[in-house]
């Protein structure tokens, strides 16, 4: 999809600015140190490097809590977790306070509450401590997922058909946008196979011998994304993300059906089908993401048929500025 050949709606760069939409020091070095400088620096005193950006009004809570302190003096603001020398204890700490918080209701994010616990990592990759899935956002961590597009061969133009569920109306975070045919996240600990097989059969009933044979995966997609009134909660939360991505070519005698209640229904669409959907921003913003690249991976994008052809590559691959595994 190139963009002369939008008329109405989103172009594929569209997408990815709604998606990736924190600031590049590369492109706009004033703007995002403005950004930067704004927020306060999530550290604990063992890691030398920023472990995401907290919003002054959510770093405010903090301000005199047992566990933590809030420097609005250092270069730049920061908010540390001075408890504990090692993950268990600083999860015990992080557990306490987001309990705390959701108990007070200081936040709306929290009304979402998962019980799943999400890793932040240190600078060698081992986890420094776990947290509440819900409150990632409070603190502008890096989460990591799964996603995976699951198609059928056709004799459509591009010869396949992509599974599209819609995601449940009732759910807190996007309700009724499209989805990526399987998508979950990452909980600590939990090896990155072995959730997506997990996915595979809460969200679409997938057998796990289909899953198991016949997954590949197609490396990560990756950006930083503000958080809009969409995602649930307060607005203008950070939340960078890696999502890895896998395909899965289904034969025609597997079919994904709902197997939870966050999913509404699923589509079988031709490449066509899939591109017009986009088009209107009908898709989850990080879910348009993935099948962005699936369809680079896929040859359906090409710099034949798309100007922006390597800036779109490149942007779905951004740089985190955060520890990772």
């Amino acid at each position: 999809m190139s963009e002369s050949d939008v008329k109405e709606g989103k172009s594929n760069i569209n997408l990815i600015e709604e998606c990736d939409n924190f600031p590049y020091c590369q492109r706009d070095l004033d703007t995002y140190m403005q950004y930067v400088s704004t927020y306060y620096h999530f550290r604990v005193p063992s890691c030398p490097r920023t472990l995401g950006y907290v919003l002054p009004s959510v770093a405010e809570v903090f301000r005199n809590l047992p566990d933590w302190e809030v420097d609005d003096f250092s270069t730049p603001r920061t908010l540390t977790l001075i408890f504990g020398d090692d993950a268990v204890f600083r999860s015990a700490a992080v557990a306490r306070t987001v309990q705390a918080m959701r108990e007070t209701g200081h936040f709306q994010v929290l009304e979402g509450w998962r019980d799943e616990l999400y890793p932040v990592y240190d600078s060698d990759g081992s986890i420094l401590f776990s947290l509440e899935r819900s409150a990632s956002p409070l603190f502008g961590i890096i989460t990591y997922g799964v996603h995976m597009t699951a198609f059928t061969k056709s004799n459509s133009s591009y010869g396949l058909k992509i599974w599209v569920p819609r995601r449940a109306k009732n759910k807190q975070t996007y309700p009724g946008m499209l989805d990526n045919s399987v998508a979950g996240g990452i909980a600590s600990g939990e090896n990155i196979f072995e959730s997506l097989v997990r996915e595979c059969a809460e969200e679409a009933s997938l057998p796990e011998s289909v899953v198991r044979e016949s997954a590949r995966p197609g490396g990560t997609v990756t950006y930083f994304y503000l958080r809009d009134a969409r995602a649930g909660g307060e607005t203008g939360l950070m939340q960078p993300e890696c999502q890895y991505v896998y395909d899965l070519e289904l034969p025609e005698d597997v079919t994904p059906k709902p197997g939870d209640e966050e999913v509404q229904e699923f589509y079988l669409w031709t490449v066509e089908e899939v591109q017009e959907a986009l088009r209107k921003g009908e898709f989850k913003p990080n879910c348009a993401l993935v099948i962005l690249d699936f369809f680079v991976r896929h040859g359906i994008i090409t710099s034949a048929n798309e100007k922006h052809y390597i800036q779109l590559v490149s942007r779905l691959h951004r740089h985190l500025e955060f520890p990772t595994p």
